[in-house]
């Protein structure tokens, strides 16, 4: 097994049908365990749990009797638990149940797949970091990746018009982002629009604030109002960079 796996793949990989009906639900548990981050669990969760797996709705008060005489579970406060060794023992049978996977899920809040997508790797990556972080209430990390990826476009956006000494220190490194900042609100060469200059600062700052400013928090409404300028400055620089016609 590859990654992440579905209960099914689990319970065949597991040979379930070949195990007592204890034992099934001991396998089960792990995978809610790893899966859902069920650690304890009842007989009528067991219940459901076989029943859901396609077997027959077990005796729960024999299956009760046969938790409590089993190796592999302990009493918890309001059902079972498994035991540790158990755990370790399934970890390294089946890996892949433990795998968390690293594919980022988001519905594209700030920035749309349209606008992003087919571009480069990272640079979808951070997109799609960025989504993420705000759909799920991360404002401060939000702020820092969007932050990120304003730099790194207008960086690629120098290196295709082969301008980038203009953002470059006496040591041939790049500057840092305000003076980045600086001179692409005045380059003639790399040629931004009047909006995307003026929202350049907007979201150093922010990144910049969440990134080292102690007691501060960003918030929802602090990024909410500027969805629409982000979107285009990041339009904009895709095209500079000539990731997007």
């Amino acid at each position: 097994m590859n990654g992440p796996v579905t209960i099914d793949q689990f319970a065949s990989a597991s040979d379930l049908d070949s195990l007592l009906e204890v034992d099934k639900v001991c396998r089960l548990a792990f995978f809610h365990l790893k899966a859902q981050h069920i650690e304890e669990f009842t007989v009528r969760d067991a219940s459901q749990w076989l029943i859901s797996a396609g077997y027959a709705a077990p005796n729960q008060t024999r299956l009760e009797g046969k938790l409590r005489e089993s190796r592999s579970t302990i009493k918890g406060q309001r059902g079972w638990r498994l035991r540790v060794d158990f755990v370790k023992d399934l970890d390294a049978k089946f890996p892949a149940v433990s795998a968390r996977p690293q594919e980022v899920v988001d519905a594209g809040s700030l920035i749309p797949e349209v606008d992003y997508g087919r571009t480069r790797g990272y640079v979808e990556s951070l997109a799609k970091q960025i989504n993420a972080s705000y759909e799920h209430n991360l404002f401060d990390g939000c702020a820092v990746l969007m932050r990120r990826l304003v730099e790194v476009l207008l960086i690629l956006s120098y290196r295709k018009l082969n301008i980038e000494s203009a953002i470059h220190d006496n040591s041939g490194n790049y500057e840092m982002l305000e003076k980045i900042v600086n001179n692409a609100k005045t380059n003639s060469i790399l040629g931004l629009s009047r909006n995307s200059k003026s929202s350049l600062d907007i979201f150093r700052q922010l990144g910049n604030f969440s990134a080292h400013k102690i007691e501060y928090m960003c918030r929802r409404e602090y990024i909410q109002p500027h969805i629409q300028e982000y979107r285009a400055l990041v339009v904009e620089l895709l095209h500079k960079a000539g990731l997007r016609i």
